[in-house]
């Protein structure tokens, strides 16, 4: 199954996105909290790209493909921005002493690379792509507990 998504660079069409994976992955019979991951891991790089790579820059579009196969959740997430966003060369930060500064932000790739279990960010010529993929977990009755 393959699906499709344009937006333009504003944080405004992050509902959308999220939406827009949730359904993707509505016949996958996904734990609630797996589906939930996944669509935070995918809210969490659009934004950034939104953001950090396109500077909100509603003239600028990202596009998004979903392809889901023999439980494998994969998604592409392209965009022109100038400025390459790098998130490939992020430090994970040492999360106890951001909570003792009382630091905000600066976390949101760690999720990510936590919750996906690949995460990939290239470009070729102006087009950039970060991919991201997850093994699915169809939710049972035998792996249900805490969930």
């Amino acid at each position: 199954m393959k699906n499709a998504l344009r937006i333009s660079c504003s944080r405004g069409n992050l509902k959308a996105v999220r939406d827009f994976v949730a359904a993707s992955l509505l016949d996958c019979n996904l734990s609630t909290l797996q589906l939930n991951q996944i669509v935070l891991a995918v809210d969490e790089v659009v934004a950034n790209l939104i953001i950090h790579a396109n500077g909100e820059d509603e003239s600028q579009y990202l596009d998004l493909a979903i392809d889901i196969e023999d439980h494998l959740f994969a998604i592409e997430i392209f965009d022109n921005a100038a400025t390459y966003y790098r998130p490939s060369t992020y430090h994970e930060p040492d999360l106890s002493e951001f909570i003792r500064l009382g630091k905000r932000g600066g976390v949101g790739m760690t999720l990510v690379n936590r919750i996906m279990d690949r995460v990939e960010f290239s470009s070729n010529g102006s087009r950039n792509v970060c991919r991201l993929y997850k093994h699915l977990t169809p939710f049972t009755e035998s792996n249900s507990a805490g969930q």
